[in-house]
Parts: structure tokens; sequence; C-alpha cells
């Protein structure tokens, strides 16, 4: 900062002085005698302007050795570049200093945040790599066994492994779209029971090969909610129940209707959750106990129907005893408290 940028700062403050100095001359200059008029303004003038200068002088003197320091402190290369500031000399400095302090924490904040996301995605892809390639190397093995096999048989089980596969290329679509929710979705009035009816006919070579029973008691029910995005909550919810379930099991689905609200209730009588990881199964890679007998789990169904039924204005809970049930509730609240909902 040289003395002309730091004068030209100065010029309201200069423009004052001069406004000042010609008042007070006015005033004195009509209310003294004519013979003393002219030597003490020039008096007055010069003291004021030499007092004028020395504040200037020392101002700059000042600020100018805050701003060589901070121009060092800035061509540094410190991992950590407020700790190489110097301290603020005047109120106004020290104001800049606090709010430096304050973006960089806020800063500081949204690295980490995203560095955590990024290591989830990269933990979420890794799994998810893993989890894919064993529906491939399953579909290699029964072409490479099918040989002298009856042909419906063979395509049946590669069938089978497409469909996993494609559970699992949708997963990670509707993940890396999440985010982007408010551009793709049409909220319209949807019957409960044809959703459920397409979730289940997708999965339904899984329900004969595991000889899995279904019942379904969720007509005549209407909600307010998009279809696409409901179709892939309630096939995520499914899904998960029928890699729990055991064979021979049973999966209930009904609709049941409250005064508040309207309710979807997958059950199933599979391995269950454990009490502990109950309040947990809904965070983003959690597995618990039974995710971790499932080598192939990746933790992400619940977390991401949650999450995008959240955006839609719903919600979804769970109630579970190990080794005996595992029910998952989709909350469709009122038309009101659709409307109403908080942005999650």
């Amino acid at each position: 900062m040289n003395l002309i940028s730091y004068i030209w700062d100065k010029k309201r403050f200069l423009l004052l002085y001069v406004l000042l100095m010609v008042f007070i001359s006015s005033v004195y200059y009509l209310n003294m005698p004519r013979s003393f008029v002219l030597n003490e303004l020039i008096y007055i003038n010069t003291v004021c302007f030499i007092m004028l200068v020395v504040y200037l002088i020392a101002g700059y003197c000042l600020k100018n050795s805050f701003y060589k320091k901070l121009n060092a402190a800035v061509k540094t290369s410190q991992d950590n570049l407020l700790n190489a500031l110097p301290k603020g000399k005047s109120f106004e400095q020290r104001v800049y200093a606090e709010l430096l302090q304050k973006l960089y924490e806020q800063q500081n904040t949204r690295l980490e945040k995203l560095y955590e996301e990024k290591k989830d995605n990269l933990e979420y892809i890794t799994s998810w790599v893993h989890e894919i390639k064993t529906p491939i190397a399953a579909s290699y093995l029964i072409i490479e066994n099918g040989v002298g096999k009856p042909v419906d048989d063979v395509l049946a089980s590669l069938k089978e492994e497409l469909g996993k596969i494609e559970v699992q290329v949708e997963q990670v679509l509707y993940n890396s779209r999440a985010d982007e929710f408010a551009k793709d979705y049409m909220i319209s009035e949807v019957g409960l029971e044809e959703v459920v009816n397409g979730v289940v006919k997708k999965h339904a070579n899984t329900f004969i090969s595991k000889k899995i029973s279904v019942d379904i008691h969720c007509a005549d029910i209407e909600i307010i909610s998009d279809r696409k995005w409901l179709f892939y909550i309630i096939d995520q919810i499914l899904a998960n129940s029928l890699k729990y379930t055991k064979a021979e099991g049973r999966i209930t689905i009904r609709g049941i209707i409250k005064d508040n609200e309207k309710q979807l209730v997958i059950e199933d009588n599979g391995i269950g959750i454990r009490q502990e990881d109950i309040n947990r199964v809904f965070n983003r890679g959690f597995t618990g106990e039974t995710g971790r007998q499932n080598q192939k789990a990746t933790g992400m169904g619940l977390y991401l129907a949650r999450k995008l039924a959240r955006k839609l204005g719903h919600d979804i809970s769970v109630q579970s005893a190990c080794n005996e049930y595992t029910r998952v509730t989709i909350h469709f609240p009122r038309l009101i408290d659709y409307f109403n909902v908080t942005k999650m």
C-alpha cells in the first residue's frame, strides 16, 4: 500500500476537513477585527494542516506495517494461513480477522463434509462392485454348467442373476440422482395395490426360487406421491425382506388407513434385526450384525428408501425382533400434512 493509495482512501475524511476549515475560517473572518484576520487565519490553518499531515503519516505508517505483514503472510505456503496473519491493531482490522476466521471454519466444515461424502461414496462403490461381481460370476457358471440341461432352466437361472444385477444398477443410479430429486418427480394420486403388485412381480423369480409366500392386502388405498420414486422405495424394502427371509418364509404387505395418515406395512418372518441396531438401520452404509452375516450387504437400501421417502413427504419406521419378524412401515401423512412437510 503506497501513500497515494492511502490518501485516496481517506478522500471523504479530507473533504470533511476542507469543509470544516472553510466554515471555521468564514466564521472567524466575519467576527474578528480586519487587522488581525489574515495572520490569525494563516496561523490556524497552518497548525491544523500540520496536525492533519501528522495524523495521515502516523495512520499510514501503522496501516502500511500491517499490510506488509499481511502480504508476507499471503505469500507464504503455510497450511494454516490464519496463524500467519498479523493481529489487528484497529477495531476494523480485528473485525475482518474474526470474519476470516469464521469463513475459514465454515470452509473447513464444508471440506470435511465433502471428504466424508467422497469417502462414503468410495466405500459404497467398492462394496457395490464386489456385490455385482457375484451375479456376474454366477451367470458365467450357469452358462458353463448349462450344457445338456433344459434350456428353460438355464434361462430361468440367468434371468434371476440378471435381476440381481438390475437391482444393483438401479440402486447406484438412484443414489446418484437422489440429490437432484427436485428436477425429476411428479406428484399425483397413486394406487398402492398397483405399485405393490408391480414390485412383487419384479421379484417373482426370487419368491419362486426361495418358495416364499406373499399376502397383499392394500386394495382401494390411494395416496399422494410420485409413482416412480415410490416404486423404488417399496422395491428396496421388499428386496431387503427377500434377502433376509429364509426359504419357505412369508411376507405380508398390507395397507392401513388411520385418522392422521395412511400406512403401507411390509412384514416378514425372517432373521430380524437386533434391538441395538434398530435406530441405526437407516444410516448410510450401516449393515449391523445381520448385514455382516450377509457379506453382500451394502447398507444402502434402507438409507436411500428413507431419504427419498422424506423428500416425498413420507417417512419410514422399523420394528423387529431377532429371529421372529421385521416390520417396515411407510407413513403417508394426510394431505394437509403433506404440503406442510419440512424439506429434508
